[in-house]
């Protein structure tokens, strides 16, 4: 997801192809499909999240423990996961050889990447201890974690309460033996420029903004070992030759120039941020728009192995998250005919093969579906497409990580919905 407020359920790449929309994300409970969502940013369509509620154990620690070498100075063979204290594991990380050991993640949405007043703005409880170990007791070996930054920056430096802050949730998280992901989430649009002359374009000034909070970010949790992936973006690699969207071209050199910023910008910083694993942006995430020639992998200083690739996935929308009836569509409350699964699986092959064409595993960084408040979603249809998702992805090399506000996963110990449950039940058996 991306943006501002949201009342349905979760970032939405399937209206990008499915709608022809102008932006990537909808707000769905808040009807901004084909509008601007409630407290969202301005232009024919949200760009952002909605909720859906109808709305190895780690590495680090200075001197820590990872496959048998330690020291301060960090471990020369810790492989993934590595080992050591501040200096980091010399060993690069290995994303596919990671694949099996992220299992089935979630995301803490609506939260930390909140643009109001964080956190509990979007009416979030604030995140526990115990609900992050209540996950790790049921199952989830993964954590996304968005996160706004430029929205609390002071002249371009990152607020160091916000940043203790996202350390602390980290730390947790990796306490719990579970992996993490930080991001920049939408936090505004700044990254494509959203709301001024310069949208859909790549500038300078983004450049040098993007780099610099980077290499704050990335100092910061220089010290956290191979279970923490940072993500260069959200959904925002959402740039148009000339700025033209409607009928344009999209402007794949800026998004392969601001992947390959990223990458080098975190790899400069040092400590474990030499060899870690890092998860670039697909075209604003969507399957069709990223499995192409245009895109291109970064070159990694770490070497070949230590990049992944950021798919979302909301396709129908309008079964996933549209909840109004609009111009393009109207909301389907069932899913599971013949000619949708085979689109799901037509999908999920194209993703397949770019992955293997490409040699870089995929992290699917959110799915999900509405409850839908104004077209109820039939739970025999959610819990089958979540399911076909989950499957789908798996059978693939491909990490599953739901898009939730708390619907699916409960904010106090972190226990399931009936309908997550049985999609976790079924996948694991």
């Amino acid at each position: 997801m991306t943006h501002a407020y949201r009342l349905a359920s979760f970032s939405i790449l399937g209206l990008l192809v499915a709608c022809s929309s102008t932006d990537p994300d909808a707000s769905s409970g808040a009807g901004a499909a084909s509008g601007a969502a409630t407290g969202g940013s301005s232009g024919s369509t949200a760009t952002g999240d909605a909720t859906t509620s109808g709305a190895g154990t780690g590495d680090a620690g200075a001197g820590g423990a990872g496959t048998g070498d330690a020291g301060a100075g960090g471990a020369g063979t810790g492989g993934t996961g590595g080992s050591g204290g501040a200096g980091g594991a010399a060993t690069p990380a290995d994303a596919a050889a990671m694949v099996p050991d992220m299992g089935i993640g979630t995301n803490i949405g609506n939260t930390l990447e909140n643009t109001t007043a964080w956190e509990t703005g979007w009416g979030q409880p604030l995140i526990t201890k115990t609900f992050i170990d209540g996950m790790a007791s049921h199952g989830i070996k993964t954590v996304r974690v968005p996160v706004a930054w430029d929205t609390y920056a002071a002249n371009g430096t990152i607020d160091a309460t916000k940043m203790a802050r996202v350390k602390e949730v980290v730390g947790w998280i990796e306490a719990a033996g579970m992996y993490s992901i930080v991001n920049i989430h939408w936090d505004g649009g700044w990254i494509y420029n959203e709301d001024n002359a310069d949208k859909y374009k790549l500038t300078d000034a983004v450049k040098t903004r993007f780099a610099s909070y980077w290499t704050q970010i990335a100092t910061a949790f220089s010290d956290v070992g191979h279970k923490l992936i940072l993500e260069g973006m959200n959904e925002e690699g959402n740039y148009w030759v000339n700025g033209v969207h409607d009928g344009g071209t999209p402007d794949y050199a800026a998004l392969n120039e601001m992947n390959q910023l990223f990458v080098t910008t975190v790899r400069e910083q040092g400590g474990y941020n030499a060899s870690r694993a890092l998860l670039i942006a697909g075209f604003v995430t969507d399957v069709d728009r990223t499995c192409v020639s245009d895109f291109k992998v970064p070159t990694d200083p770490a070497g070949t192995k230590s990049l992944f690739l950021s798919i979302h996935y909301y396709t129908p929308y309008t079964f996933c998250g549209l909840d109004t009836v609009e111009s393009w569509g109207s909301p389907k409350t069932t899913w599971g005919s013949e000619p949708e699964k085979a689109e799901l699986k037509s999908k999920f092959d194209t993703l397949g093969a770019f992955s293997a064409q490409r040699s870089i595993p995929i992290i699917l960084g959110e799915f999900g579906v509405t409850l839908g408040t104004n077209y109820p979603r039939e739970p025999a249809s959610r819990t089958l497409w979540m399911r076909s998702v989950v499957e789908a992805a798996k059978s693939r090399g491909v990490v599953p990580v739901l898009w939730d506000t708390g619907t699916d996963i409960k904010r106090t110990d972190g226990s399931f919905s009936t309908e997550w449950q049985a999609v976790v039940s079924a996948v694991n058996r």
